[in-house]
């Protein structure tokens, strides 16, 4: 979603296609997203569940289309997975300390917004804590995978022209920005 925002940001203030192509790279390199399911989803040709998962269990890591995550554990606290989340961006990201960064906690279809509220709650007390600065924070629906319940966290390390670009208005059916 943040390189669909960049890019369009770009081309609507007159990018040529070579400058959105770079910016929208530049972006990409500097953001990283994880995601935890707690169900499958069931995508209505195929009638059944794309994985199965115990109802005592979650898989960290996953794909938005049910691709195998990187680890499957016993359920925890809210707070417990967040931060293996986060610990694993920021180990790959690896931001400096007073970086600033745009946050996306995005829910994957089943997750009610007050539970994706309490995951942003914790990435803001981990980035706070790193001396990380936030200059954005989405949060909500905006890549789902049916009525998969779980969620992913996408932080994108900003300088001053991404920031700009992030900060343009955009009117789409999954983004409104004013």
């Amino acid at each position: 979603v943040f390189a669909f925002k960049i890019a369009g940001a770009k081309a609507e203030k007159g990018g040529s296609l070579d400058e959105v192509a770079a910016v929208t790279q530049r972006a990409l390199d500097n953001m990283r997203t994880i995601g935890v399911a707690l169900s499958p989803c069931t995508v209505p040709r195929i009638g059944k569940p794309t994985f199965s998962i115990g109802e005592d269990e979650i898989e960290i890591g996953m794909g938005l289309h049910g691709e195998r995550g990187i680890s499957r554990e016993k359920l925890q606290s809210a707070d417990a997975v967040t931060t293996k989340m986060v610990n694993a961006i920021l180990d790959e990201l690896k931001p400096a300390s007073g970086d600033t960064l745009a946050v996306m906690i995005n829910g994957l279809g089943a997750t009610p917004s007050e539970e994706l509220y309490i995951a942003y709650r914790k990435v803001n007390e981990i980035l706070a804590h790193s001396s990380l600065k936030i200059h954005r924070v989405y949060i909500g629906e905006f890549a789902t995978s049916m009525e998969m319940s779980g969620f992913s966290i996408t932080l994108f390390k900003v300088d001053d022209e991404m920031k700009m670009l992030l900060d343009e208005p955009v009117y789409t059916p999954f983004l409104k920005q004013f």
